[in-house]
């Protein structure tokens, strides 16, 4: 596979060094790529990062995930980023496991073939650099003409930027380059891949090494994915879609994904999965012939869960799926797991009851219009009782005498009201 090619038709290039794919044609190389460690987990805006790792492993090559551990150390300089505090190291060693455990599964790092992915830390070989050592031997190598040269040092410093630039955020570009240049050095590691933003860090780290260490290296570059009306990918009124299910359900994750524009489906089938180009080109045509049964957005969502989560879990995301549009069934509710049936219930009106009332049992009348608000009248339950439109737990309830207790609780907690197709209400017995 020719890793620069399959990068191009699936729209993950934005730039690239000249003499790269020449170097990826000679022989086995080794590319690494930045993670921001200052959370636990990685979140979908990593995504494009991890799937350019992964694409390049499987075109033969080694792939070596970068954690800024040193970075997560400085912070943000700017002072903007609340998501870039000041990290300790146990919590960079926390968030560094939690992340290496989710990178495998896009990563092989077990293989024992010369391609296995790596992970290192910055921290690591940054953390003993002292301040004198670091300016007499990496900051004379590189002119502050230089650094002021790129777009990135232009921009704050131009006549519309109010804040001016820190010191610190001046220099970063020198930390990344040196790592590019220990990296080079220790595991004979030639190119540096990442964001479109990240280009002129990454030219610093390729001139570092050529007046430093007298080598050659390459630097590539994907462009930052926006939606098609323009917003930022992977931001929500929630914020971020994360990989962790304990901060983002699996049935969420499902969605996001089920949820994207038809635009936005064709580009992220090709980004955000591994399925090879003649069968992502018949599924475009298939959803063209028919757009409302979402073909597109459907397969896009079960490969990218099954592939962060599992199969099982993208299996539970589906029947969530159905019953909360009206397709499932009692088994298919009892089923699920307690944080899945509340984020599919996320929003729906909820009412508490105490538990040993339900002990005695309630008549169905008493408890939907009197004990709870679910309906405002006893009068119009009875009608959509009689119009067989009410069904508690997804089960049709006709009969206005039906007495409800605790037999009728899922996992031992809720009780599902529905009045016609969409209309829900959670009872909670307390």
């Amino acid at each position: 596979m020719n890793f620069v090619e399959e990068l191009k038709w699936r729209g993950m290039l934005h730039d690239v060094m000249p003499g790269t794919e020449e170097q990826l044609k000679k022989e086995l190389t080794t590319a690494y790529l930045g993670i921001d460690p200052t959370a636990d987990s990685l979140h979908i805006g990593h995504l494009v990062g991890v799937m350019v790792l992964k694409h390049f492993q499987l075109a033969g090559h080694k792939p070596v995930a970068l954690i800024g551990g040193a970075t997560g150390m400085i912070g943000d300089p700017s002072g903007k980023s609340e998501e870039r505090n000041l990290l300790d190291e146990p919590t960079l060693r926390h968030n560094q496991m939690c992340i290496k455990k989710q990178l495998a599964n896009f990563l092989d790092f077990e293989t024992d073939e010369p391609n296995a992915a790596e992970l290192v830390n910055n921290y690591d070989w940054m953390k003993d650099i002292s301040f004198l050592g670091f300016i007499r031997d990496i900051g004379k190598h590189i002119t502050v003409n230089y650094m002021m040269a790129k777009d990135s040092v232009k921009k704050r410093l131009g006549a519309d930027s109010k804040e001016g630039m820190s010191f610190t955020e001046f220099t970063y570009q020198l930390v990344q380059g040196y790592d590019f240049l220990w990296l080079y050095n220790n595991i004979n590691c030639k190119l540096q891949m990442g964001g479109s933003d990240q280009w002129g860090n990454i030219t610093t780290g390729t001139e570092l090494i050529r007046r430093k260490a007298g080598g050659e290296a390459f630097g590539l570059t994907v462009p930052l994915i926006t939606k098609a009306d323009g917003t930022k990918f992977g931001k929500t009124e929630q914020g971020n879609i994360w990989l962790d299910p304990e901060r983002t359900t699996p049935y969420q994750f499902y969605q996001f994904w089920l949820n994207a524009s038809d635009e936005d489906a064709e580009k992220y089938i090709k980004i955000f999965t591994a399925l090879p180009k003649d069968e992502i080109e018949a599924l475009v045509e298939e959803h063209k012939q028919a757009p409302h049964a979402r073909v597109l957005q459907k397969k896009l969502a079960e490969e990218v869960t099954i592939m962060v989560h599992s199969k099982e879990d993208y299996e539970m995301a589906v029947e969530a799926s159905q019953i909360l549009f009206g397709k499932g069934t009692a088994e298919q509710l009892r089923k699920l797991d307690e944080k899945t049936f509340l984020s599919v219930f996320e929003g729906v009106p909820q009412f508490n009851i105490e538990k040993s009332e339900l002990e005695k049992g309630i008549n169905v009348v008493d408890l939907l219009a009197e004990k709870t608000s679910v309906f405002p009248s006893k009068g119009e339950l009875r009608r959509t009782i009689k119009g067989n439109g009410l069904s508690i737990n997804k089960e049709k309830a006709s009969d206005e005498a039906l007495i409800v207790d605790t037999g009728f609780l899922i996992g031992g907690k809720y009780i599902l009201a529905q009045k016609g197709k969409k209309n829900y209400s959670l009872i909670i017995a307390v």
